[in-house]
């Protein structure tokens, strides 16, 4: 303990220690998906054809960005138009349905097929909420 209380402070600063791994060189975190061989390969095409020969990450940024700049949104479906659809499921149902199916089940099974199973009404973004 003696040692101790006679040692003069030192004022050396000491470097911080190294906390490894590699440096952080973007600041958006890092998102994952899965692409085929087949699909990677092209994108390697395209990034080589560049000027700049940019890496893989960048050309997918690229390639999605242009779609982006290029999509156009979805064109508004035609009620009349859906009513025909409807209509044209409606008989091709009634043609090919168990015909020794009581009547109220015959009405039931087309009206499940005909509207679609809940999961994907509730998806559609073009029908209405209820409530709302």
């Amino acid at each position: 303990m003696w040692y101790y209380q006679n040692m003069a402070k030192s004022r050396a600063v000491l470097p911080k220690p190294n906390k490894g791994g590699r440096p952080a060189t973007g600041r958006d975190p890092v998102r994952a998906i899965r692409l085929s061989d087949e699909f990677l390969a092209r994108v390697d095409v395209w990034a080589a054809r560049q000027d700049d020969e940019p890496g893989r990450s960048e050309a997918i940024r690229r390639l999605v960005e242009m779609a982006l700049a290029t999509a156009k949104p979805a064109p508004k479906r035609n009620k009349k138009t859906a009513a025909k659809a409807a209509e044209l499921a409606g008989t091709m149902i009634d043609w090919l349905g168990d015909k020794s199916a009581p009547p109220q089940e015959q009405a039931n099974r087309k009206r499940r097929l005909v509207k679609g199973p809940s999961e994907f009404r509730e998806m559609r973004s073009d029908q209405a909420k209820p409530g709302r």
